[in-house]
This record gives C-alpha cells, sequence and structure tokens, in this order.
C-alpha cells in the first residue's frame, strides 16, 4: 500500500518548499520523481533545486538530460519513472499517477490559496482514499512547520 502525503501550501511557495522536501527524501537514501504539468514549470523547479541555498546542492536532472546511475531526482512532464524511484512529488496540479502502487511515497503538493488547486487535491484525496492508500494531510502553520490535520 502506498502512503499519500498531502501538503498544503499556504506561508511559503512551491520554490521554499519543495527542496526542503527533497532533501528530506533524499536523506533517506531514497529516489524521487518530481512531475509538474509543462515545460516552463519544469525549469522553473530546476532552476529553484538549484538556487534554494548557497551551501547545498540537490542533484537532479530534468527527464531529457537524466542519468539513472547518477541522478537520484528527475524533473519530468507527465508518466514515467526513468530512474525507478520509490517516491514521487505532484506539483502544479500534476494528477495521480496509473502505477501508484509502484510507489512507497506520493506526496502531493499544492497552493491552498487557490481554489482551483484546493478542488484538485480534494478530488486526489477522494481517489486516493477510495483505492485504499494511506493518505495524511498537512498544513503549514503561522511558523511554517507541518501540522498533520488528517
Amino acid at each position: 500500500m502506498t502512503e499519500v502525503r498531502f501538503y498544503q501550501l499556504q506561508r511559503q511557495s512551491l520554490d521554499q518548499v519543495l527542496p526542503v522536501l527533497v532533501s528530506r527524501t533524499l536523506e533517506r537514501g531514497w529516489k524521487a520523481v518530481i512531475e509538474t504539468t509543462g515545460p516552463e514549470r519544469l525549469s522553473a523547479i530546476d532552476d529553484a533545486l538549484w538556487t534554494f541555498s548557497d551551501d547545498s546542492f540537490l542533484p537532479h536532472a530534468p527527464a531529457s538530460e537524466a542519468d539513472p546511475a547518477a541522478d537520484p531526482v528527475v524533473l519530468i512532464e507527465g508518466p514515467g519513472n526513468p530512474i525507478g524511484a520509490t517516491v514521487r512529488f505532484l506539483v502544479d496540479g500534476a494528477p495521480l499517477p496509473g502505477d501508484i502502487a509502484s510507489y512507497e511515497l506520493v506526496v502531493v503538493v499544492f497552493d491552498g490559496n487557490d481554489e482551483e488547486a484546493l478542488a484538485g487535491a480534494r478530488e486526489q484525496w477522494r481517489a486516493v482514499k477510495s483505492s485504499g492508500h494511506d493518505a495524511t494531510y498537512w498544513q503549514q502553520d503561522a511558523d511554517g512547520r507541518w501540522d498533520k490535520k488528517a
């Protein structure tokens, strides 16, 4: 059974939060795929992962440039898992993967200040729950820490 975590952004942007979540993934020795919905967003996320901190480095590559042996994080615009990752991040409204059961963890990150993104995340929540996967919902508190809400 796949664990699916929903992270509702309210006080920080995706560019601020995603690098931290990816760092924690790499600290655990996991590989990850980050799925977005278009080339412009893929490029922006690529830039954010390169520049989020002056004193750390997140090894990653877009799928078109990825080396499965060297890149533990790959950015994609649709289905696929070119590095055999066990973690999948879904951002910008990317859909749940058809092969969700092949992942240990799926992380849905959405903008809680955007009604369309919020509605999409609710639909995904219902789909995850009805398929029998474990789902948790996390929301940022006033200090930017994550509180488990469900």
